[in-house]
């Protein structure tokens, strides 16, 4: 069995005619022209449900790069861009995948205070440069990885590599972890709507690869699961609550989130397997009216986010969450409340062995000339699942990111500054990718492993 893997993983390494193509196609990636693609992206807005013009943008691009495209429309502000590479049609048809919605809108009305009191600098419709970076609303993500995966199209295209397998570039609307937005017309515009609803209209490859935030090649991912808890209490006034003995539903809603918080830690710890540790948090609330404060309200809703392995169903993530409910409330007789669960994304994962997986590892190995080692302990979810659920076997890969040496890790979230370096090199990645499979016979990418 050994000699059978051995004879197998020599004979998938980079022909030198692939070789070839693989550094001609390299040398074909143009970083300050893909440094200006992003910042072109970031300089239109596209919060979720509102895609149109930056969707007809990457369309009007990929066509002028050579790539044969087209807008899919879903609403009137909503859609994707697809483009498409035709092979002879000998070989397997891989999507290098992105979304293009950014999770926050322009809109000041919309996100202030809860972004902050005013928008941060970086989250900027005018877009710029800046020692290397792109800065701008979504740069990174998602539209850093929407433009490497064109910037990959566009230098095989241009690079002229004959391909049995075409290539896809699907780029999705409503790729955010959003329900429907205060001015939006339709309630599913996130959650993967756009990539379902292009899979849905035949644009369906073999392969997939979706380009979103890690440094390595995942194959699993969590899925997610939302809870709305509705804790009970009684109207009351502050003038007359010395007298009339009431519930304060906010109160009693505190001691509920003070006691869900550690749970958590207890909930991934259960939970974490493979590449994930599913995470849970509290983050956001309901509760009385902000232009009369004098009353007490007799309600105060909470909302859960709570992340579900692979391996862990959502009826058994809810049964885990209504079990710590239920002890929760043992603990205070007083408490009366009840809750439902208002989401539910089942995590995914494809056989880590499966070609489009041991194609991007390679590819990762190829570009750092080391060995891939994979990331875990992760706990985010995107459209990778809508693919998998679909039966597309899906690899993500993220770019890697610039930091200072002294920070372990970013001491401030933010998706709004992509590096160029990085970029280039995820999209050296997909170019890899790209050659490998695509320009072999569908049989021997398509077979299992003997």
């Amino acid at each position: 069995m050994a000699n059978r893997d051995t004879d197998r993983s020599t004979s998938l390494r980079l022909t030198r005619e692939r070789e070839t193509w693989v550094r001609r196609v390299w040398d074909a990636i143009d970083e300050s022209r893909l440094g200006e693609l992003n910042r072109m992206m970031a300089s239109i807005a596209s919060p979720t449900g509102e895609e149109r013009q930056l969707a007809q943008a990457m369309v009007d691009t990929m066509n002028a790069y050579g790539i044969k495209s087209f807008y899919q429309p879903m609403d009137d502000t909503q859609g994707n861009a697809i483009g498409r590479i035709s092979g002879t049609g000998q070989g397997a048809d891989l999507m290098l995948y992105a979304p293009l919605d950014t999770a926050f809108s322009v809109s000041e009305e919309e996100e202030c205070p809860w972004i902050g009191d005013r928008f941060p600098p970086d989250m900027t419709t005018n877009a710029y440069m800046q020692d290397g970076n792109v800065i701008g609303m979504g740069a990174e993500n998602p539209k850093g990885y929407a433009a490497c995966v064109v910037a990959a199209a566009q230098a095989i295209k241009a690079a002229g590599v004959p391909m049995k397998g075409s290539l896809l570039v699907g780029l999705g609307a409503g790729g955010m972890p959003t329900n429907r937005r205060p001015s939006a017309k339709k309630f599913n515009a996130g959650q993967g709507a756009g990539c379902a609803f292009m899979l849905e209209q035949g644009v369906r490859p073999d392969f997939a690869v979706i380009a979103k935030p890690g440094w390595a090649v995942a194959w699993e991912e969590v899925g997610l699961c939302w809870f709305k808890v509705i804790v009970r209490g009684d109207l009351n006034y502050t003038g007359v609550r010395h007298v009339v003995r009431g519930r304060n539903p906010i109160v009693h809603a505190a001691k509920v989130i003070g006691l869900l918080e550690p749970w958590f830690a207890e909930y991934t710890e259960k939970n974490t397997s493979g590449l994930v540790a599913p995470q849970g948090s509290i983050n956001a609330i309901q509760a009385g009216w902000t232009y009369k404060p004098a009353f007490v309200p007799a309600a105060c809703h909470f909302f859960v986010d709570l992340r579900v392995s692979p391996r862990v169903s959502p009826v058994e993530a809810k049964r885990q969450f209504g079990d710590a409910i239920e002890r929760i409330v043992k603990t205070d007789p007083t408490l009366s409340l009840e809750w439902e669960m208002i989401l539910s994304i089942p995590g995914s994962f494809t056989d880590p062995n499966n070609w489009i997986v041991q194609s991007c590892t390679r590819a990762w190995e190829f570009v750092e000339n080391q060995k891939h080692k994979p990331r875990t302990g992760t706990s985010g979810a995107t459209d990778a699942n809508i693919l998998r659920a679909a039966g597309i076997p899906t690899a993500r890969l993220g770019m890697p990111r610039r930091q200072n040496a002294n920070e372990p890790q970013r001491s401030v979230f933010s998706m709004e500054t992509s590096n160029m370096a990085s970029m280039k090199q995820l999209t050296k990645c997909l170019v890899y990718a790209v050659i490998d499979t695509c320009t072999r016979e569908r049989q021997e990418v398509c077979s299992p492993p003997s």
